[in-house]
């Protein structure tokens, strides 16, 4: 009863506290602020009071009834390791993004708005985590799509607007492929049912793979579904570190593990191709990150590449140390790139642009910018002993594990590159001399969560056994089917 209570909660903070947004704000803003931050860290605290049950092996449905068993619905949510860490990362990283807010969305236009949307953002996402069935991860896949087209276009500019419907289309049409091939695979099996836990090692056909995937490379913008993410770098700076770091992206691949790799069973061509997809639109983003010269566009291309490592992770399907990168992945990779992203945007904040070619010398000004965001480039790269090199390590291990020689060398030369864009952005905006003498740092509020997620990115590294734990557990019980 515990555990329901919990799973439910997780849930239901964020989205029901979401409307209430709009009446507390009728008591002001600062107090509007407070209760927006304090249902972010609520969601944190319902979810890591999961963990202790996760770590000793807990795999259940709650709330399970017949009430909607005329839909071939009778699971409602589904808690494991799995659920449990990526809610937990998720969520933590989505508050931090909201105290940083506090400095950045100040005494703009629809503030009230905003935060509405960024916890029904969270919430979506918390509910896709958690769903047990294909109709309710379906249902919460399109909130969240909702959620980040109202964002993406949050400043109502013609060109801000247009912005937000290409993302909104493209994952639409991604999300609508998706849902036609749940709609095979319920017409397919026996008992027809869209409950997870009764379609574990059902086996796709290749078109329920085909239609499936391409919902999932659509929400996580790989290639050649990808264009909409760097176009997406004009919203917020905490909007786009809720878009690369926290959630949406993350929706993409956490749809792959679970759906991929926990229930259904695969052609057994599938490590190959889907992970020959996934490297080639690291390899590909790679590239542009090495030419582009808009930094939020530069990092955007950075999301896409590490998006096909952990992609490739999941790809191996039945290789743990391939899928334990993966889970560590999305920690790490959280960490790295929502720490740049809002760097990005103390730059954007206190230079003026964000243009590489415009600026340099920016360490006189902005110190604690400067070393925060060299960590977590350096995370993000993956270079000991931050978070970063574990997972690389891991996927990529893990790949030559499972015979892909290909595809680990495409890796390693793309880490490579990797090095390569992040220390020219570095050395363009922090270093050399100083083009914008009026730059400054950000607010208190931006400095403090920027810092926090730097220290996390050496922390989680240094203490890598802790979080490792349900790592593994999710990777075993991934494949236990």
């Amino acid at each position: 009863m515990a555990t329901t209570g919990l799973v439910v909660a997780t849930i239901a903070v964020p989205i029901l506290g979401a409307l209430t947004i709009p009446l507390v704000a009728l008591l002001g803003r600062k107090v509007r602020t407070v209760w927006a931050n304090l249902l972010a860290y609520g969601t944190v605290a319902c979810g890591a009071l999961l963990l202790p049950q996760a770590l000793h092996g807990l795999q259940q449905t709650v709330v399970s009834n017949g009430l909607l068993s005329f839909m071939g619905i009778n699971d409602w949510f589904l808690v494991d390791a799995l659920a449990v860490f990526v809610a937990v990362v998720a969520s933590s990283i989505g508050a931090l993004i909201v105290s940083y807010s506090i400095g950045y969305i100040a005494h703009t236009d629809n503030e009230t708005e905003y935060y509405t949307m960024v916890l029904l953002f969270i919430g979506s996402m918390m509910g896709i985590v958690f769903s047990a069935n294909l109709l309710f991860l379906y249902m919460f896949w399109e909130i969240a799509a909702i959620c980040s087209w109202r964002l993406i276009g949050y400043y109502r500019k013609p060109e801000f607007v247009k912005r937000a419907d290409k993302a909104f289309l493209i994952t639409f049409l991604g999300a609508s492929a998706m849902l036609l091939g749940f709609i095979l695979v319920f017409t397919h099996s026996q008992p027809a049912t869209f409950d997870i836990a009764r379609l574990r090692g059902f086996q796709l056909t290749p078109l329920m793979m085909f239609l499936i995937f391409a919902g999932m490379i659509a929400k996580s913008a790989t290639f050649p579904l990808h264009t909409w993410l760097p176009d997406a770098g004009i919203a917020p700076s905490p909007v786009t570190g809720l878009l690369h770091a926290a959630l949406l992206v993350k929706i993409g691949v956490y749809g792959f593990a679970r759906l991929f790799c926990y229930t259904f069973t695969l052609p057994g061509y599938a490590p190959a191709v889907l992970g020959g997809i996934a490297m080639g639109s690291a390899f590909i983003a790679a590239c542009a990150a090495l030419v582009e010269n808009d930094l939020k566009r530069i990092l955007a291309y950075s999301t896409i590449s590490q998006i096909g490592y952990i992609f490739l992770g999941f790809a191996m399907l039945n290789n743990q140390v391939a899928l334990a990168g993966s889970v560590f992945y999305i920690l790490a990779h959280g960490l790295g790139k929502a720490a740049l992203f809002l760097c990005a945007g103390v730059i954007e904040h206190g230079a003026g642009t964000k243009d590489i070619r415009e600026l340099g010398g920016l360490m006189k000004k902005m110190p604690v910018t400067a070393i925060v965001f060299f960590a977590s480039a350096l995370s993000v790269i993956g270079i000991p002993p931050f978070a970063g090199f574990y997972s690389k390590f891991m996927v990529i291990a893990g790949t030559i594990q499972s015979g892909q020689y290909v595809l680990a060398a495409v890796a390693i030369f793309t880490a490579f590159m990797t090095l390569i864009y992040l220390l020219r952005v570095f050395n363009k905006v922090f270093l050399g001399d100083l083009t914008h003498p009026q730059a400054h740092e950000g607010t208190r509020s931006m400095l403090v969560t920027i810092s926090i997620f730097a220290i996390l990115s050496l922390v989680v590294g240094l203490l890598v056994a802790f979080p490792m734990g349900v790592v593994k557990l999710a990777a075993a019980q991934m494949v236990a089917r």
